[in-house]
């Protein structure tokens, strides 16, 4: 089995991670683009009152460009869209950086990564995929409590119809456009399940973006917990805080958290999550710049004291290894799995006045005690495992020997 083949089932597999496939899957409101935005710590900055709202002195070459830009525009022998040319000459400056975080983007791009980070949006709650082979439209997901989920509709139901109109017209980014920006809010499927037909009606509403998977193992007599988080959304904190203080009252001696294909998110998500293991005597990480380190201390009230294990591989990066480095430092957590991607850089997201939008790496991140982990350095694993083609080929924690040996470590 090719590398590539084990990739795509990997992100395809239900054990709580988004579907990531852009061939296959697509979130009815989020058309996923993380190879775009992958492996970011994003902190939301205002604009910079020094570099944009007041008058700068500009210098003798940004004068000849600005110069040069009006005789341009000026004597062209065609009409130019002035605001395209600004566009081009900013995304100009943003690759001229050689830093692959560092964007411009346009109002899809940001839509898609703002609802990505937000963690909720006004939908139906279901992920779609087009079978290749049948060109059928198929349900991959349903989100909990959502109006789909309300609604009876199941993993494996088939999509025979939209309002109407037969899937096999549709793409799976149609549909999502239609959820997302169209002006309908009633959404009137046929579907097939088996041999059976049904229509259903789904009011839009408002739904909410798991990024944690909960769940309790015994072995050897001792109660390990389990936490999956696949994305570092506004709202994973809540999701973590809960799902974790359900764990702790189950009274789990030790703990698995699972950031592996977690790409990172909101900085501030995961420095809560943080300060639910580390009380404010301990940093929580560093952060640097123009070579100033600033410490960042924890705001949590407690220090656990359960053993924790960390399952991770090499699409786990930027906030989930600001999670990592920050429990290995203060904790001695171990990571099973493989090397993580190696990302310690922090963005900021920026809103012009006029609307427009880019990210612009700011800073560095540190471990608490100093370390850069960034490029092809990443955290080496404390025990080296590789998932084996059993998993890939039948998905389940059983076969999930990363899993398996996590649980071996933690009961032993």
């Amino acid at each position: 089995m090719d590398e590539q083949t084990k990739i795509e089932i990997k992100q395809f597999n239900n054990r709580g991670k988004d579907f990531k496939s852009k061939e296959v899957v697509i979130l009815v409101v989020i058309t996923c683009i993380f190879s775009f935005f992958a492996g970011n710590a994003f902190a939301r900055v205002k604009e910079s009152p020094k570099t944009i709202n007041q008058p700068i002195a500009l210098s003798d070459d940004l004068m000849n460009f600005v110069e040069n830009y009006q005789y341009i525009v000026d004597n062209y022998y065609k009409d130019v869209d002035e605001a395209e040319l600004l566009d081009a000459a900013l995304k100009g400056v943003m690759a001229k950086m050689g830093d692959p975080y560092t964007v411009y983007m346009d109002e899809e791009d940001y839509e898609e990564l703002n609802l990505t980070l937000q963690g909720s949006y006004s939908g139906l709650g279901i992920s779609i995929y087009k079978d290749t082979s049948t060109k059928n439209m198929v349900v991959a997901s349903v989100f909990k409590d959502s109006p789909a989920d309300k609604a009876g509709i199941k993993v494996g139901d088939i999509i025979l119809s939209v309002n109407g109109k037969s899937t096999k017209e549709l793409e799976t980014s149609d549909f999502s456009s239609s959820v997302l920006k169209g002006s309908e809010d009633s959404f009137e499927l046929e579907l097939q399940r088996d041999d059976e037909t049904k229509k259903v009606t789904i009011q839009k509403s408002s739904v909410v973006i798991p990024s944690i998977e909960s769940k309790t193992f015994e072995k050897n007599g001792k109660k390990i917990g389990y936490l999956a988080i696949s994305i570092f959304a506004n709202n994973t904190y809540k999701q973590f805080k809960d799902s974790l203080k359900k764990l702790e009252k189950e009274k789990i001696d030790s703990l698995i958290i699972d950031v592996r294909d977690n790409t990172g998110g909101h900085l501030t998500a995961v420095s809560n999550i943080i300060s639910l293991f580390v009380d404010s005597s301990h940093i929580a990480y560093q952060l640097e710049q123009d070579g100033e380190k600033k410490k960042i201390h924890s705001s949590g009230e407690e220090t656990k004291k359960y053993p924790i294990v960390f399952l991770a591989n090499g699409y786990s990066a930027s906030a989930s290894e600001v999670l990592i480095g920050s429990l290995k430092d203060n904790l001695n957590a171990k990571i099973i799995g493989e090397k993580t991607y190696g990302k310690g850089t922090v963005q900021g997201l920026v809103t012009l006045s006029n609307g427009d939008q880019f990210k612009v790496t700011t800073k560095k991140w540190l471990t608490p005690n100093g370390n850069w982990v960034n490029d092809t350095q990443g955290f080496a694993p404390d025990i080296n495992v590789s998932l084996q083609d059993e998993y890939y080929e039948n998905p389940s924690d059983e076969t999930d020997n990363q899993l398996q040996r996590a649980l071996e470590e933690l009961s032993k």
